[in-house]
């Protein structure tokens, strides 16, 4: 009863507004009917492995036929369009740190057997000036919040990012894969507890999965059993031009 006269009273102070735009929306932490709509859910068919949205039913796409990335399955519920911007580049770039609830309820949907088989969550880090400059990890956030929605614990600093990356904007997934090589390690006071564990390694956006392989393979030397993806949105997959 509290919390609902609170909420009440939130509401009446603040007005709820959707989470994109000015419009009036009956619910705080919701987006207006014409907001929602923009965004494009990756639903069934999907690859198998990466979870690029398929034209029909196959086991996994041409390009994971050709290059199975090192990470078992990944799964993304928003294609990276307009729509999924709205929300992502905000939350990543102007401090809006209340996205990262949303962004984790349609994580949480798609990929419910990712974090239900999970031992430890870990998001993709940040290079410490990025860091520095930004004051927060995007992908830490959203570790945070499907861990407590999962009851699972979250390592926010079990990956650490040894040398910063040139923007990987516009790159192919071969130059990618060449710019992320070697980036990542595990910080040594967390070998032991990741040793036999299944890693769910999350992100805010995955491209060709080159930097989600790059973390795996540090996860996996550490002594990790194996590693799923766990991303808020993915856009087009850049290997499929290269074939």
């Amino acid at each position: 009863m509290k919390l609902g006269w609170t909420r009440r009273l939130l509401d009446a102070a603040l007005p709820p507004h959707c989470l994109t735009c000015d419009t009036p929306v009956s619910e705080q932490g919701t987006q207006c009917p014409d907001c929602y709509a923009r965004l494009n859910f990756i639903t069934e068919p999907c690859c198998d492995r990466c979870g690029l949205p398929l034209p029909h039913l196959d086991a996994v796409c041409t390009a994971c036929e050709h290059a199975p990335p090192i990470f078992e399955t990944a799964r993304a519920p928003l294609l990276y369009d307009d729509g999924a911007r709205s929300l992502i580049l905000p939350f990543k770039h102007a401090d809006r740190t209340d996205l990262a609830l949303p962004l984790a309820g349609h994580m949480a949907r798609v990929g419910a057997s990712l974090l239900a088989r999970a031992d430890i969550f870990v998001p993709v880090p940040l290079h410490w000036r990025r860091l520095f400059k930004r004051r927060y990890n995007q992908s830490a956030l959203l570790a945070r919040r499907l861990g407590a929605r999962a009851a699972k614990p979250v390592i926010p600093d079990a990956l650490r990012r040894i040398r910063a990356t040139v923007p990987l904007a516009g790159l192919s997934a071969f130059e990618r894969r060449l710019a992320v090589e070697g980036m990542f390690i595990v910080a040594p006071g967390y070998v032991l507890r990741l040793q036999g564990k299944r890693i769910l390694l999350i992100d805010d956006v995955m491209t060709s999965g080159a930097t989600a392989n790059a973390c795996t393979r540090a996860l996996l030397a550490a002594g990790a059993a194996a590693v799923d993806v766990l991303a808020a949105a993915r856009v087009p997959d850049p290997r499929a031009d290269a074939l």
